[in-house]
């Protein structure tokens, strides 16, 4: 069942953003050009405090770059110009300031930060390990094999779901693992790319937000004091609304093979015409894989299970659990630096699947290394967009995007008690979307929350589950998100048609889990509420489905 919107002319939408561009781009010269003259009049004197510190004008960064990205469908240029935007106002437009600030605490700044580079090191070699497998022709031997087993259309889609609950150690590695593996079998069923993207966005951040071994585990615990991070972390699980009735849309949407908004428009040309990117420019490497003769589905299951296996140790390891101090396997996992632990296991995975390949004689060492460079390429698009979004965090950050964010949540604690789990979600889906970030959001909102309710407060544990709940939704949703950017890669989508398309189903999931916080607030009991918003949930799709059928 499919549920168009009108249609809309790329042609006019492209103009729209040239125009837009242009405009900004005068914009932006008058300002600095203007804020120059007016320094120079000055005499190079020192600028003054920024006037735009801890204030609403702390978020028109994000602002500016998300609404850009979606109005121009251009996602380099709308990240730096809120990049820039952020710099002007820290330094009171003042040009010297702003491009020291820009460069040297943004961009060079978070590229020699150990932990991103530790991230972009991990991004680097799984690209690299999906080029061995395409060429391995693992990917290809999967995807035969699943035309073989896999049936319809339905049965792919509910594999890929199957697949990404599966890997729920980390969200960055399940994107780009579950994208991998399942993209020849989504393409055999002609599922659209966008589509796909969805499910492994949608299978990352919910699963990992809701499994207490995970990094995001990890990350809430560390929020909170007297060492009661993880079991506060499982008692929010049956309230963290917007993960669990995730998973439901995405199984009903699967069973009632029902899509609506712009993700119809591309998996009707995918189903009707075998175009699977609805006309978005996808790299060459993205659309062919190697038809190796000699490829078997081992050569592409064994290196997704040493990945596995490999970066749960690493993980583990980078907790202290083999230091020999009798650290438990799961506070090794709560201390643990993700960072240093899946950059780890993918490099022993890269040694140990050039070893395989070798002894299986599918690839000769030349052809392999010949990989290192493609795979390398096939991250840059992501690396860069990272890069930036990291740079645009940095510059809220510098604002005080926190501390207002904060002040105004403690604000209004006192006056309504119990909407607050409401307001809380909702605050932490702005707060996650406009920085591109679920981690930042827990650090904000949970030590607020926390000093507001008592860790034996029932509506405590709602309000925490609806910080984390609305973070992910946010994160979900925002084309500046690293998991959003990285949902994209792996399922190798035209990264502006992934946000797009996936929008509409995450606001539908937002609203009933807006409502779901509304009957928490006011009867904070699992057991009652968890039920009403899977009927909830239900009963919506089915709304829609009778609608627009």
């Amino acid at each position: 069942m499919y549920l168009e919107n009108l249609p809309v002319s790329r042609f006019a939408l492209s103009r729209t953003g040239r125009g837009l561009h242009r405009a900004i781009f005068a914009a932006l010269t008058a300002v600095l050009f203007g804020a120059a003259g007016a320094f120079a009049e000055e005499g190079g004197a020192a600028a003054p405090v920024s006037p735009y510190f801890q204030t609403a004008w702390s978020l028109l960064p994000a602002v500016i770059a998300i609404g850009l990205t979606l109005l121009t469908r251009e996602v380099y240029t709308s990240l730096f110009a809120g990049i820039i935007v952020g710099g002007l106002l820290y330094a009171n437009l003042d040009i010297e300031k702003m491009l020291l600030h820009v460069f040297n605490n943004g961009i060079v700044k978070l590229l020699a930060d150990s932990y991103n580079v530790g991230i972009l090191v991990f991004l680097v070699i799984l690209g690299i390990l999906v080029m061995l497998m395409n060429c391995a022709g693992g990917s290809a031997a999967f995807g035969r094999w699943a035309n073989r087993h896999i049936k319809s259309r339905t049965d792919s889609q509910l594999a890929t779901i199957a697949l990404g609950v599966l890997i729920f150690i980390d969200d960055y590695f399940n994107c780009l693992t579950v994208g991998s593996v399942m993209r020849p079998v989504s393409d055999k069923s002609r599922i659209s790319r966008a589509k796909l993207a969805y499910l492994v966005d949608a299978t990352a951040a919910p699963i990992c937000i809701i499994a207490p071994v995970s990094s995001w585990a990890a990350a809430v615990s560390s929020y909170v004091e007297e060492g009661n991070g993880l079991y506060l972390f499982i008692q929010a699980i049956p309230f963290n609304f917007y993960a669990l009735l995730t998973l439901v849309m995405m199984v009903m949407l699967a069973i009632w093979k029902l899509d609506y908004g712009p993700m119809a428009r591309h998996e009707k040309n995918a189903l009707e015409n075998g175009d699977l990117f609805s006309g978005a420019e996808i790299g060459s490497e993205a659309q062919n894989e190697n038809e190796n003769p000699r490829g078997i589905v081992l050569d592409l299951l064994f290196p997704v299970l040493v990945l596995i296996v490999c970066c749960v140790t690493g993980m583990v390891y980078s907790g202290g659990y083999f230091a020999g101090k009798g650290t438990s396997f799961v506070d090794a996992f709560a201390n643990s630096d993700a960072s240093v632990g899946l950059m780890l296991g993918s490099a022993v995975t890269l040694i140990i699947t050039f070893l395989y390949y070798l002894l299986r004689r599918v690839m000769s060492f030349k052809d392999m290394t010949a990989c290192i460079p493609g795979g390398f390429k096939s991250m840059v698009p992501a690396i860069l967009i990272l890069t930036f979004a990291w740079s645009l965090k940095a510059m809220t950050d510098s604002l005080g995007a926190k501390q207002f964010v904060e002040a105004l949540v403690k604000g209004s604690a006192s006056d309504f008690h119990s909407f607050l789990p409401a307001i809380i979600f909702l605050i932490a889906c702005f707060l996650s979307f406009s920085t591109g970030t679920s981690w930042g959001t827990f650090g904000i909102l949970i030590p607020i929350t926390l000093s507001v309710f008592p860790l034996a407060d029932p509506l405590g544990i709602v309000c925490v589950s609806a910080c984390m709940a609305g973070a992910v939704c946010g994160d979900h949703c925002s084309p500046i998100s690293d998991t959003t950017i990285m949902a994209s890669a792996g399922a190798q989508c035209d990264h502006v048609a992934h946000v797009a398309t996936q929008l509409p189903y995450a606001v539908t999931v937002a609203a009933v889990s807006f409502v779901s916080y509304l009957i928490a607030g006011f009867v904070p009991n699992a057991v009652i509420a968890l039920p009403v918003a899977v009927v909830l949930m239900i009963g919506t799709l089915f709304v829609i489905r009778k609608l627009y059928k």
